[in-house]
C-alpha cells in the first residue's frame, strides 16, 4: 500500500500541472518537499498505481489511465508555478534527494549512451543497474542490446532479489566515475519478474516475443509469471470487438458475473456490448443476483479468463490487438 505522500504525488501527476501547482501552493513547506520529491522519483507509474491512489479521479475519468509520467522536470514545473522565484530551495532539495538515489544520476543520461558505456559489461552488471532505473528507460537500453545479451539481461533481472549494498555502491561508483557523473547511495531490493513485465509492457512487440520466447526455453514458470503480470483482466477492456468475441465463447457466463463485480465501467461495457441482447440482460440479473462477494473469490475467477485470453493467443485464435493500435491490411 502506498503511502498518503505517494498516493498525492500521483494524484498531482495525473492532473494538469496548473491544477497541481496551485494545489502545491496551498501545501506546507516540508509537505511542498516531500510530495516533489515522489513526483520526481516515481518516473512513469503504472495504470494500477494509479488507479489506487486516485479511485474517485478514475472513476471519473476512465479513459485517463494510461499510466502517468513524473520525473525530476515536472517536479521542477510544478515547484515552480506554485513557489514562482522562491522554489529555488525546494528545487535543490528535491534534486538532491533524487541524485542520492542509486544510479540516480542516469536519470539525466540519455540511454543511448549509456549504452555505450555498459554494452560490454557482464549481463549480471547491466540487470543491475537497469532495476533502478524506470521501465521505460530500461526497455530502450534492453532493445539496444544483441538479441543474446537481451535474454541473459532479462533473466538476470527475473531472478534477481536482494542484492548486497556493497554490491551496487561498487557498481555504481564505477559507472559514475566513468560517466563522470556524481553521488552514490544504495537500495536493497531491486529487480525481481515485475521488472521485468514492466520493461516488456513499454517494449515493441517483437523484442517482447523475442525475450519471452528465450526465457521460456530455461525457465517456463518465470515466463508464465511475467504474462500474468504483462496482462491483467482490466486490459480485456482495450481488446477489439473480434477478441472479445473469441474470448466470450470460451467463458461462461457465471463467471463473467463473478469476474466483472466490482470492474470498471469500460470494461463492463466491452464485455456487454459485444453479447446479444438477450445474454447481455441474463449476465446483467446475475451479476445483481449475486450481491456481495468476497474480492478474492473475484479475483480467482478473473484470473481465470486472463489465463484463457492468454491460452487462445498461443493458439492463434485471438490476436490480442487492442483498439489503439493500427493494423495494416494487403490486397
Amino acid at each position: 500500500m502506498a503511502s498518503s505522500i505517494v498516493r498525492a504525488a500521483i494524484v498531482l501527476m495525473s492532473i494538469p500541472q496548473e491544477d497541481a501547482a496551485v494545489l502545491i501552493g496551498k501545501l506546507e513547506p516540508e509537505q511542498q518537499d516531500a510530495v516533489a520529491i515522489e513526483i520526481a522519483k516515481l518516473g512513469h507509474c503504472p495504470s494500477d498505481q494509479q488507479e489506487d491512489a486516485i479511485l474517485a479521479f478514475a472513476e471519473a475519468n476512465p479513459n485517463d489511465l494510461a499510466g502517468s509520467v513524473g520525473g525530476f522536470d515536472l517536479a521542477k514545473s510544478l515547484l515552480e508555478k506554485a513557489l514562482g522565484k522562491s522554489a529555488s530551495a525546494s528545487i535543490a532539495t528535491v534534486k538532491q534527494s533524487v541524485d542520492a538515489m542509486p544510479f540516480g544520476f542516469l536519470k539525466r543520461v540519455d540511454p543511448q549512451n549509456l549504452l555505450t558505456f555498459i554494452n560490454d559489461e557482464h549481463p549480471q552488471t547491466i540487470a543491475l543497474i537497469l532495476c533502478h532505473l524506470p521501465p521505460a528507460y530500461g526497455a530502450q537500453v534492453v532493445a539496444g542490446l544483441a538479441t543474446e545479451r537481451q535474454f541473459a539481461v532479462v533473466s538476470r533481472i527475473a531472478n534477481m532479489g536482494q542484492t548486497n549494498p556493497d554490491v551496487i555502491e561498487q557498481v555504481e561508483d564505477g559507472l559514475e566515475k566513468r560517466m563522470a557523473a556524481v553521488v552514490s547511495q544504495s537500495f536493497d531490493v531491486a529487480g525481481g519478474v515485475g521488472c521485468v513485465a514492466e520493461i516488456l509492457n513499454v517494449s515493441d512487440r517483437a523484442t517482447e516475443k523475442a525475450i519471452l520466447d528465450n526465457l521460456g526455453e530455461e525457465d517456463p514458470a518465470i515466463v508464465d509469471e511475467i504474462r500474468r503480470l504483462m496482462f491483467v483482466f482490466e486490459d480485456i477492456s482495450s481488446l477489439t470487438d473480434k477478441d472479445i468475441q473469441g474470448i466470450l465463447k470460451n467463458v461462461e457466463t457465471s463467471q463473467w458475473a463473478m469476474a466483472l463485480k466490482g470492474s470498471s465501467t469500460p470494461l463492463k461495457e466491452k464485455v456487454l456490448g459485444n453479447m446479444s441482447q438477450r445474454a447481455a440482460a441474463m449476465l446483467t440479473e446475475e451479476m445483481d443476483f449475486l450481491g456481495a462477494v468476497r474480492q478474492s473469490e473475484v479475483e480467482t475467477i478473473q484470473q481465470q479468463i486472463v489465463d484463457i485470453v492468454r491460452h487462445l493467443e498461443d493458439q492463434g485464435e485471438i490476436s490480442r490487438q487492442t483498439d489503439d493500435e493500427n493494423e495494416q491490411f494487403v490486397q
